[in-house]
């Protein structure tokens, strides 16, 4: 249409309805399947910082109540759902008979697992297909709060990637179509035998893969497209559960990285390691987040840290100026933190209490504060439609304002434990359950 034809109202209509037109026609979205802000393509979502600038999920729901559907998802697995478009994709792996050893809370299963992506159509519930990556069975054993399909799967609309550890990586087209697999990994020897759990990122034609275990440890940048390796940078670190975070710099992408020594910066392009700072506690889980030229990274295992740093650093910079600001006090553990409009959240521990800090000062805005109906937590928080979701591994979840100070919404169940970080997107909210996955919406 002309812009000139705009000024001509046609017979029997009038400028109302004409502007109502041209409203609809301007507001309607055109469909985009790479639309990344639209979708939930990693389990810390588009940009690492676990939230959604688009999605406004319910903040109320019980196990009927604003359930749009559920589906069982056998066997187990506590990697976080991820969704494109459509579909929605999970992980789990499934015993034919649940058969374990345990001895002092560590379990080895005895048996085969079968190490499977699902995908589920997102309106109905209803399974598009399952696919069978693998069949094994695992070589070492796992702490009894965690399985054997801990990783969280990641798209790029194009492929997904169902990562099972040491049972290797396995890149899919969005039918189920296996186009590669890389299983020539050493096998990973886990701290105390706690198990396997980092998921891998992509970042433009590179899909990282970390490998920090009690053997040699190593991050990979794989080609997304083939599975062959770009480069492999050697890590002086033992085990090690976080997920890199890649961040832009005005020298180029960047790679941050957890650590139990270090944690450490390097180029996505030739693994090279950049900066590095010391501080952090024993066998790290958290991830990264990034607002603004600065990441912030922490560890509460046997310790307490959490430090703020600039990019633009060299070498070793503890103790110089790219050290933004650090804290002691009540860091996250295994729940990673959360970055919503230069407000940072983070548990202490693995317990419920929340805290919410100036991301760029390090001031406490609220907190230590315990949340209501939040105890144990695996899961990370997630923001979304001006909430947080705070999630416990009871299958609690709670919904506070993502303020400056503490609001309550409400507590919500969905009567079976949850350590998967839930996925926001459009007006829905999706969970892994212990025995269910879950499409809450209004």
């Amino acid at each position: 249409m002309k812009l000139s034809s705009l000024n001509t109202v046609p017979s029997g209509m009038n400028r109302s309805w004409l502007c109502l037109i041209l409203s609809i026609v301007v507001i309607l979205p055109i469909p985009g399947k790479g639309d990344e802000f639209k979708n939930w393509a990693h389990w810390r979502g588009h940009g690492g910082n676990s939230i959604s600038t688009t999605a406004q999920p319910p903040t109320e729901w019980s196990d009927s109540k604003n359930v749009k559907w559920k589906v069982e998802i056998p066997g187990r697995g506590s990697g976080s759902p991820v969704i494109w478009g459509d579909q929605v994709f999970v992980v789990s792996a499934v015993s034919d008979g649940n058969a374990s050893a345990s001895r002092f809370g560590f379990a080895r299963s005895e048996q085969k697992l079968s190490f499977q992506l699902f995908c589920f159509d997102r309106e109905t519930g209803n399974l598009k297909w399952k696919r069978t990556a693998v069949e094994e069975a695992p070589h070492e054993g796992t702490h009894q709060t965690n399985g054997y399909a801990s990783a969280s799967p990641c798209t790029d609309g194009e492929r997904v990637y169902a990562h099972f550890g040491s049972r290797g990586l396995f890149c899919y087209d969005m039918d189920g179509t296996l186009l590669w697999s890389r299983t020539d990994f050493v096998e990973m020897t886990t701290r105390a035998g706690f198990g396997e759990g980092s998921s891998p990122t992509l970042a433009g034609n590179a899909i990282l893969v970390p490998w920090d275990h009690e053997g040699p440890s190593a991050l990979y940048a794989l080609d997304k497209k083939s599975g062959r390796t770009l480069w492999k940078a050697g890590r002086d670190e033992p085990t090690c559960w976080a997920t890199p975070l890649v961040v832009s710099s005005d020298t180029g992408d960047q790679v941050i990285v957890n650590g139990q020594s270090k944690a450490r910066a390097y180029d996505l392009q030739t693994g090279k390691e950049l900066w590095s700072c010391g501080g952090q506690t024993q066998r790290p889980v958290a991830s990264p987040v990034h607002f603004d030229g600065i990441t912030m990274i922490g560890s509460g295992f046997r310790g307490s840290f959490l430090g703020a740093f600039k990019l633009d650093g060299k070498g070793d910079i503890e103790g110089k100026e790219q050290v933004v600001w650090t804290t002691p006090d009540d860091t996250p553990d295994i729940a990673s933190p959360m970055l919503s409009d230069g407000r940072l959240y983070f548990h202490k521990g693995k317990t419920g209490i929340l805290t919410c800090l100036d991301a760029f000062t390090g001031k406490v805005l609220f907190g230590p504060e315990r949340i209501p109906g939040v105890s144990l937590t695996y899961a990370s928080p997630v923001a979304a439609g001006g909430f947080i979701y705070v999630t416990g591994r009871s299958g609690n979840i709670t919904v506070i304002k993502d303020a400056p100070t503490l609001e309550i919404i409400a507590t919500n169940s969905l009567g079976e434990g949850v350590d998967a970080t839930p996925a926001p997107v459009g007006r829905e909210l999706f969970v892994k359950g212990e025995r269910h996955l879950f499409c809450l919406s209004k």
